[in-house]
């Protein structure tokens, strides 16, 4: 359902499930729903300064975020409160479901990061998710869930990344 741009965004609560359990739950404004790609956009959601080193999400950052019905990934442009883009964190996730006001994620461990300028794109917490088992309790997910951050990756080296969010 696309979103008048002079009506107010409706609010939905994004719902970040992680081994069964919410991890998280935050409200977003719904800025796109196409039935395949959900739009969305929330304040850092996380309190206090996430410093990962190579990035900081602070209070004030601003997530746009982008998750699909038919793909395993979610991802999340970040600009700081002035709008500077910090680049795009992506969750390696079970394809999202929206279901009324809320938009429910399952989260498999797996993440990249692209900085703004393409220059730094890295693999993340494939030790949890190793140690998640998932590859024993559910093979087919963690062979979707490789081959989603595979495929990201390929994406966040090339000139598509962007392309993928238009």
């Amino acid at each position: 359902m696309p979103v008048n741009s002079s009506d107010p965004a409706p609010l939905i609560d994004v719902v970040l499930v992680k081994a069964g359990r919410t991890k998280i739950r935050y409200p977003a404004e719904l800025l796109r729903d196409d039935g395949t790609r959900i739009v969305v956009r929330a304040p850092f959601a996380g309190g206090a300064v996430r410093d990962f080193g190579f990035v900081r999400f602070e209070p004030g950052d601003v997530f746009t975020e982008y998750y699909w019905r038919d793909r395993w990934y979610a991802v999340m442009e970040v600009r700081d409160p002035d709008g500077v883009l910090k680049g795009w964190y992506c969750d390696i996730a079970r394809p999202a479901t929206l279901s009324g006001r809320e938009l429910v994620v399952e989260d498999l461990d797996l993440d990249l990061w692209r900085s703004a300028d393409g220059t730094d794109v890295r693999r993340l917490d494939e030790d949890e998710f190793e140690e998640s088992g998932l590859t024993e309790t559910d093979p087919e997910a963690a062979a979707a869930a490789v081959a989603a951050l595979d495929e990201l990756e390929a994406l966040a080296h090339g000139k598509d990344f962007e392309a993928l969010l238009a």
